[in-house]
């Protein structure tokens, strides 16, 4: 069994992914390492890439602690879709999910395990990211509660980002210099544990409790929010999700989504919709509920003028 099984989905990027596969294999550490690419039909070669340099060849002996696993799609399967795939493949007991516009630093990966064993109520465990630059990148959140719906919408969030209150949701107040309880960090590096997984009800256990992780994500939430709604069923099923500076990670961001910005920010939209109606419909007040979508929605139009903005 390998000590970590390592899921990456990849559209469209493979430079990226050829960097964030490099990275893995340069800083494995002495850890075996199973790594599962879901590619969702790139036009630009990314799977002709991973079996050209990544992908054991029958006949060939593969590099010992190196196990490189391609899943080709044949259509855009989403985000959801795709980890659910690679999941169904995992044979560790702790999975790392990746985007592929991660490059994994010198040991990074042997911290979050660290981690997790310091912690053993951690579902997940999350790296600090910095971008290719070195600046940090505020990769944790609050989940979207009203109250957050509404300062932002006023941009109270803005004007007191210092404020425990005010900048809850995006945690401006915070330095990210110490190892922490968070609500949601950014699946784009998340250490899973296999026992949470299964913990919630959503796999399928073999008889070693080693069988194929099912429907961890919910793929009515194929590009945004899948990570945010799998946070927070974790915490509701009495996991913790942890932050730890002691593993830090280059994040490019947005490798992908960034190709077509104003369709993922109407994704993006849609599933928040999807994520109040799953997790606060008729668990929160009425006015509550209703306010903080109207506010959504009225917002949409701006975020969709900022998107084409960037796009040009």
């Amino acid at each position: 069994m390998p000590d970590l099984s390592v899921c990456i989905v990849n559209w469209n990027t493979r430079e990226q992914l050829r960097r964030c596969l490099r990275s893995l294999r340069d800083h494995a550490e002495g850890l075996e390492l199973q790594v599962i690419v879901v590619d969702n039909a790139s036009a630009d070669g990314s799977a002709e890439m991973v079996r050209a340099e990544f992908a054991a060849r029958e006949g060939e002996g593969e590099t010992v602690g190196w196990k490189v696993e391609l899943i080709a799609n044949a259509d855009n399967r989403g985000y959801a879709a795709g980890n659910n795939q690679a999941l169904a493949r995992a044979e560790a007991l702790q999975v790392l999910l990746l985007n592929p516009d991660i490059v994994v630093k010198p040991g990074a990966l042997r911290a979050l395990a660290a981690c997790a064993e310091r912690h053993p109520k951690a579902g997940a465990v999350a790296p600090r990211l910095v971008y290719p630059d070195g600046r940090l990148q505020a990769s944790c959140r609050s989940f979207p509660t009203p109250d957050i719906v509404l300062y932002e919408a006023l941009g109270l969030s803005r004007l007191f980002s210092r404020s425990r209150r005010f900048g809850k949701y995006r945690m401006t107040w915070w330095d990210y210099d110490d190892e922490r309880p968070v609500d949601q960090p950014m699946a784009s590096a998340l250490m899973l544990r296999r026992e949470a997984l299964e913990a919630m009800g959503d796999a399928a256990v073999g008889a070693a409790g080693r069988g194929p992780i099912a429907g961890a994500f919910d793929e009515d939430f194929p590009i945004f929010f899948n990570d945010v709604d799998l946070c927070k069923r974790l915490w509701d099923a009495g996991w913790e999700i942890w932050f730890t500076p002691k593993a830090e990670m280059v994040h490019e961001h947005g490798a992908s989504t960034s190709q077509v910005p104003v369709r993922m920010a109407v994704e993006s939209y849609r599933g928040l919709v999807r994520f109040y109606a799953k997790h606060y419909r008729g668990k929160i007040g009425a006015v509550g509920y209703w306010g903080a979508l109207g506010l959504l929605t009225l917002s949409l139009p701006v975020r969709m003028a900022k998107a084409w903005m960037r796009r040009r």
